[in-house]
Parts: C-alpha cells; structure tokens; sequence
C-alpha cells in the first residue's frame, strides 16, 4: 500500500500493527510482522558484544574516559531511519563503534576519537565475482586512513545472490572478510571468498565500512556485480 497523507510527511517504525517505511517510489506502510528468533551465530556474536560493551562501561572504562564519549557524541550528529541529525549518548556512541570491531576480531577503544566526525573512505568497488573460484574481487584506496595505520580496517559484507536485474538490494547482509590497515599499507585488489555461494549470472551486493583505528565507522558504501 502506497498513500499521501498532509499529517504524515514522514515515518519510519512500527506503532500498534503498522509498519512505516519508505522506498525509492516513496512512504509505505504494511501490516507489521513478527520476526522470528533463528539463534545464528552472528546473531550471538551480537549479542555478545552489546553485552561486553555494556559492562565496559559500566564497570571499566573511567568517568574520564565516559567523559571524552559523551563531548564527541554532543559533537557529531548522527542520521536517524529517516535521515535526520539527532544527537545520542556517549554510550551509545561508545557501543556503536565498537560493536563492529569486536564482531570482526580488532579490539576495543575505550577512549573517544578526537575528531569530530565519521571515517573517510574513498568508495570501494567490486570488481569481478567468479563462479569457478567464488572469490570477489574487491578494489580500494589505500591511501585513506583506515588503510595506513594498525587498527584500522576495511570491512566487507555480501548479501545473498539477487536476480541480475535487482540493481538495489538492502539486505540483509553477512561479514565476509576485512582487510586490515598497516604501516605499510595493504595493497588493492583484494581477493575474498563468497559467504554465500552463487552461480553465473547472479547478481552480487556487497558492502563496505571502513573502520579507523581510533574507532570512527565511515558510512556505509554499496556496489554490486554480475558474477561470471
């Protein structure tokens, strides 16, 4: 169901059994589901995480060390679903940039970056995905700073194969491998295996996130291939 409404110009969300969401053609709202609990082990991996970052800082991290989360969060915004600034907590903050460095093995950072801002990160593109092999086939920048100090990262996701005429896909999607930053840093391209598994003709989404060693997360960046 698609509809216009001059008393909501904007929603993202579940109240009661309707779901708000919004696509390219615009707002939509369908019937909300209930997800179901599968158990993955990424899900776990999850979990865990949130866990231990909640009692770091809780139980770890100094006041002055909360302290520095808190300024950096006052002074960075972040997007909301609906592409709104919003400003959120230093533990928020804190737990955000340091879920997904637990999730792919960097450690954790328990002092805010003293930066105001996101991670750069020069847009990735996927290159080539092969059936014979299933690796794909990733180039980068390495000149940007995820890529020239220890600690920091470029992260890659794949979502499932799509219908090659599925130019955007939202997800979900699965880590896949990371490609660490070093003094001397890694040279482009990259060669990573498939987590899912795909045939000739398929098209491949992938994601990338750039991780800094100081914990700042870039925004996400898209691409896809025809896998042959």
């Amino acid at each position: 169901m698609k509809f216009s409404s001059q008393i909501v110009t904007a929603a993202s969300g579940s109240v009661g059994g309707c779901t708000y969401s919004r696509n390219r053609s615009g707002m939509y709202i369908r019937g909300r589901s209930m997800p179901v609990n599968p158990n993955s082990t990424q899900q776990n991996v999850v979990r865990t995480a949130l866990a231990t970052l909640v009692a770091q800082w809780t139980a770890t991290l100094t006041q002055a060390a909360r302290d520095t989360w808190s300024t950096w969060a006052a002074n960075t915004p972040q997007l909301d679903a609906l592409g709104n600034p919003i400003t959120i907590t230093g533990q928020n903050a804190f737990i955000k940039m340091n879920v997904q460095r637990i999730q792919v093995g960097l450690n954790i950072v328990q002092q805010a970056p003293a930066v105001f801002a996101g991670a750069a990160l020069t847009p990735p593109n996927l290159v080539s995905a092969t059936f014979a092999t299933q690796l794909l086939s990733v180039t980068y920048s390495n000149a940007d700073a995820w890529a020239t100090a220890v600690g920091g990262a470029l992260l890659v996701y794949q979502g499932r194969p799509q219908n090659p005429s599925k130019l955007f896909f939202a997800g979900p999607y699965r880590f896949a491998a990371m490609v660490l930053g070093a003094v001397v840093p890694p040279t482009s391209p990259a060669s990573i295996a498939a987590v899912f598994p795909f045939l000739v003709g398929q098209r491949i989404h992938v994601r990338f996130v750039a991780v800094q060693t100081d914990a700042r997360i870039s925004s996400r960046q898209l691409d896809s291939v025809i896998s042959i």
